[in-house]
């Protein structure tokens, strides 16, 4: 009787812990990710690929909180609970934040591989593909007619390759007045017609409710490929960069060292601040890395670099962390590093 007893009472339990796992709470769970060594998924054309140490992306893992991880997140360092409007924003949908992902990724991409080839003395150009939705205001007129993830091409028949064109553009209209929108979604062209409206924060200004960015293509000799599919957001920019020059340049710059770090990089070079620095140096040791570039922030006291130098301490690291502002400052440093003994 006992037995029965029992064995229903673990049923029960069971049951009751796998119906917490589909509640969905107001809240995302952060916790450490991985480093992942980033030759296999970066490519140039008869590039040199004879690295004896790596570099390495570092992530962060993220999902929606349900009773079960909100708990378990409390308990557990380096495990951090973030309410919704912190990741995506308001009224934005899974698919919507997926694409900003997406794009903020081939924005990223795009300034690391200009960086390195730039550096390297390799021939860089741009072409330019219109204009890219990246968020939609709702309540505005475009929330009826356009999607995050829509390219926008003309604007009253005229071609916009820039997004400053179109804000241009748009400013000399007046609220009320109408203006025909050529865009492509999924590979299919559309138009439509959207009329302009006064802003609530700003009634002077008029628009059609959108964030937008010019959408452009990279064009490089010699040829790189990227597999990217699965990396979403621009913190891997930096250590993109590095693995490209290394590929575009005699010698290794890994010097037999696994180094990773992370930071986003634009196209003069400069590395700026990300989330999660400090699940990321977990993770990194975790892989056993033996230096971490860390944003620092031109020395801010709030910077990417003494976050991740505390969370070092925490879990008593050996992994070296080195502060960098540019992507000029890494190659030094790594050109000054002793071969790994």
């Amino acid at each position: 009787m006992k037995s029965k007893t029992f064995i229903r009472s673990i049923i029960l339990l069971a049951m009751i812990v796998l119906i917490m796992t589909f509640i969905k709470l107001p809240y995302y769970v952060t916790q450490p990710g991985m480093a992942s060594e980033l030759e296999p998924i970066i490519e140039v054309e008869n590039g040199y690929k004879d690295e004896e140490g790596s570099f390495s992306l570092t992530t962060v893992r993220f999902g929606r909180a349900n009773p079960i991880t909100y708990i378990w997140a409390k308990l557990n360092d380096f495990y951090y609970i973030h309410p919704l409007e912190e990741i995506k924003r308001e009224e934005e949908s899974d698919e919507e934040y997926f694409k900003r992902q997406l794009h903020m990724m081939e924005a990223s991409q795009e300034a690391a591989i200009s960086v390195a080839y730039k550096k390297a003395n390799k021939p860089v150009h741009y072409s330019f593909n219109g204009i890219y939705v990246d968020g939609i205001i709702d309540d505005m007129p475009a929330a009826e007619v356009l999607k995050v993830g829509d390219r926008i091409f003309k604007v009253d028949q005229q071609e916009f390759q820039t997004a400053e064109q179109f804000i241009e553009y748009v400013a000399q209209k007046k609220a009320g007045e109408e203006i025909s929108i050529t865009f492509e979604r999924d590979e299919e062209q559309k138009q439509e017609k959207i009329k302009l409206a006064a802003f609530k924060d700003e009634p002077t200004k008029v628009g059609i409710g959108i964030s937008l960015v010019t959408d452009r293509k990279l064009e490089v000799e010699p040829n790189i490929k990227l597999d990217t599919e699965e990396i979403g957001g621009p913190s891997a920019g930096l250590m993109m960069s590095l693995e490209i020059y290394n590929q575009l340049t005699k010698g290794d710059l890994t010097k037999g060292y696994e180094i990773a770090g992370t930071g986003t990089i634009n196209t003069e070079g400069e590395v700026g601040p990300i989330g999660g620095i400090s699940q990321k140096i977990v993770a990194a040791d975790h892989a056993g890395i033996d230096i971490f570039f860390a944003p620092n922030e031109k020395d801010s006291p709030a910077s990417n670099y003494k976050e991740a130098v505390k969370a070092g301490e925490k879990i008593n690291t050996d992994m070296k962390i080195i502060p960098i502002d540019t992507f000029d400052e890494v190659v030094e440093y790594l050109i000054n590093l002793k071969e790994k003994g």
